[in-house]
């Protein structure tokens, strides 16, 4: 074989080489993603399945407060609709911002029915209630963890994903851009992208909250 021959094999072999070796980081990368987003997703679930105890709870005190118990349980259930998409489309920004949003009603919610509770002193001594805001306050510690990690996978993924020449590849092959999942507060995580979506997940994410409309 010529000279030039053996130039244009060698070229083929490594052009392979450097293919399989990017698209194996690529997916080892985008596997730790989905991993840490489990850990977010296990948290969700506990948080959101404590919610009905607690709402049952204080509703035998809070009899006049029926609105704003309502309202808990119809954010919840946004909620886990929001959750359950994501659980599908891990890190896609349709996504990811429903589920900010619903967390972040959720909480709102959360909020008023706390501030509501205070003007009910036996509902406050409960000791089922004291249980279950101390679960769901280890709860909220551990998502707030857990959304660190998940964070830091999706910053790891993004940098290679969006690094030439990786970058080639990665919109060859469908290894897409990710977000960071936003603080439930409602504060953009660092580094966030802003006014990006996808069509299909955020028409997912609005049809998992429809059972849930009053």
């Amino acid at each position: 074989m010529a000279t030039g021959g053996w130039g244009v094999l060698v070229a083929i072999v490594l052009a392979l080489l450097w293919v399989a070796l990017a698209y194996n980081r690529l997916r080892v990368l985008h596997h730790r993603v989905e991993t840490a987003y489990g850990q977010i997703d296990v948290q969700l679930k506990r948080r959101h399945d404590l919610i009905p105890n607690l709402v049952e709870v204080a509703r035998a005190h809070m009899v006049h407060e029926a609105a704003t118990l309502e309202a808990v349980i119809r954010a919840r259930c946004i909620a886990q609709g929001a959750a359950s998409t994501a659980r599908r489309h891990p890190g896609q920004p349709g996504a990811m911002g429903a589920l900010a949003m619903a967390e972040q009603s959720l909480n709102e919610q959360l909020g008023q029915f706390r501030l509501q509770a205070e003007a009910y002193p036996q509902l406050q001594d409960d000791e089922r209630m004291l249980q279950l805001r101390e679960a769901l306050g280890s709860t909220e510690n551990r998502m707030g963890l857990a959304r660190q990690a998940y964070n830091s996978q999706v910053a790891d993924y993004n940098r290679r994903a969006g690094r030439f020449p990786d970058l080639l590849l990665a919109r060859l092959i469908g290894f897409a851009h990710l977000d960071l999942l936003q603080a439930a507060e409602g504060v953009p995580a660092q580094g966030e992208p802003r006014g990006v979506s996808d069509p299909e997940v955020a028409a997912a994410a609005l049809q998992a909250s429809r059972p849930c409309a009053s």
